[in-house]
């Protein structure tokens, strides 16, 4: 069911669900396990509650590796092939995670993970971007963000029902038998995006000439590094979230809900970017996204840089404005950065994925070990991405000044 737009494009709705529902996979491997940080740990002799955030990290670690290899191979090869090989290597490290005997295994099955979820993760982004572009493929990727984000609203409720009733190997079996539903009405439905006459040989060189083509545009670059910054803070509360909520507000049994409250204001906000970006353009809603991000976390710095925690309420407001200026940066960063490239897509995606993730990952984990009392470290971990990200979006924005006239 298609719907028309002003731009006279269709949307295809259920080419939206699909692209959604692949990424969803990631985040309820990622969401669905908050709740069972503790015990996992427990079962795996962890006695330091902050290693828990490996189990977060380092998937992400994972998918910024395993997009360097299924990115390029799918201008090879076609994007649906390379979306079945990753799904497959996800369900081998799916297996391993939950025959894990120590806590190292599951650090390496979590890797793995990463690395079979990068392919429908990267590779739907790619798809969205064979077949839409401008300020059009900022709203389709409004769209596919905003269904994808109603994950991370129910998964943690998922995996405390699970634990409650089960244990934590079962958030893995259902983390499974949803992946092979959406594998399934993958193959069913969605036909290749990536035609024959397209693609490129796979020969050494793919890589580092799709490299070289990607950081000729100096604006897909900057948007990347600034993908990677506000990434990279997000991460941060991804990773500490269960530790903040159930430690430092002794509220474990309501962090489900308090994360799913938190995740509807970047869906509200995704959702709004979908309607606004035709009329006002993703460059200045992310920028104006980004100036706002920076505004809120500064000013939680200031007024509590006592290091005390303020009530929970307040908390949760900062909380509230922080994501929904994220929910305007997530999708519109990607598809800026995507802009200019799009005939290496697959290459494309791969890069944009691979430095914007790697350079999250360090960012989270250096962050992340100055929570253990305080919220405050996450803020002035926002504060420094947010407000070098602004100051890329003016670089960007002077660039073009100078470039356009000549």
């Amino acid at each position: 069911m298609p719907i028309e737009t002003p731009t006279n494009e269709k949307v295809n709705l259920e080419f939206i669900a699909l692209m959604a529902s692949l990424m969803a996979i990631v985040a309820l491997s990622i969401d669905a396990l908050l709740p069972a940080l503790p015990d996992i740990a427990r079962d795996l002799d962890v006695t330091d509650v902050s290693k828990n955030q490996l189990l977060i990290t380092m998937i992400f670690l994972g998918l910024g590796f395993g997009q360097l290899i299924f990115g390029p191979l799918s201008d090879s090869f076609g994007r649906k092939p390379i979306i079945y090989v990753g799904f497959l290597l996800f369900v081998l490290a799916s297996i391993l995670c939950v025959t894990a005997v120590s806590f190292e295994w599951m650090i390496v099955g979590r890797i793995l993970q990463g690395v079979g979820l990068a392919a429908p993760r990267t590779i739907s982004i790619a798809m969205v971007r064979d077949s839409y572009s401008g300020d059009y493929m900022a709203k389709v990727m409004s769209f596919v963000v905003m269904i994808f984000i109603l994950v991370p609203v129910i998964a943690p409720t998922l995996g405390q029902f699970l634990i409650t009733f089960y244990d934590w190997h079962s958030i893995f079996y259902v983390n499974l038998i949803f992946g092979v539903l959406v594998m399934f009405w993958f193959w069913k439905k969605q036909p290749e995006t990536h035609l024959k006459a397209h693609r490129t040989k796979l020969t050494p060189s793919l890589f580092m000439e799709g490299a070289k083509e990607f950081y000729r545009h100096k604006d897909a670059v900057a948007y990347t590094v600034i993908s990677g910054l506000i990434t990279g803070s997000f991460m941060v509360y991804l990773s500490t979230s269960q530790q903040i909520f159930e430690h430092q507000y002794n509220l474990a049994e309501l962090f489900p809900y308090i994360f799913a409250s938190l995740a509807i204001s970047i869906g509200f906000s995704t959702f709004l970017n979908s309607t606004l970006v035709l009329r006002f353009g993703m460059k200045k809603i992310a920028f104006t996204a980004a100036i706002c991000y920076s505004i809120v976390s500064v000013l939680y710095v200031l007024i509590f840089s006592s290091g005390i925690n303020p009530d929970l309420s307040v908390l949760v407001i900062f909380f509230v404005l922080q994501f929904t200026a994220i929910g305007f940066l997530f999708g519109n960063l990607r598809s800026l950065a995507m802009e200019p490239i799009g005939h290496i897509a697959g290459v494309g995606a791969a890069i944009n994925g691979f430095f914007s993730t790697i350079m999250a990952v360090p960012i989270a984990s250096f962050i992340g070990s100055f929570i253990s009392e305080s919220v405050l470290p996450l803020f002035i971990g926002f504060s420094i991405c947010g407000i070098l990200s602004v100051v890329l979006f003016l670089s960007v924005k002077n660039t073009a000044k100078i470039v356009v006239p000549q």
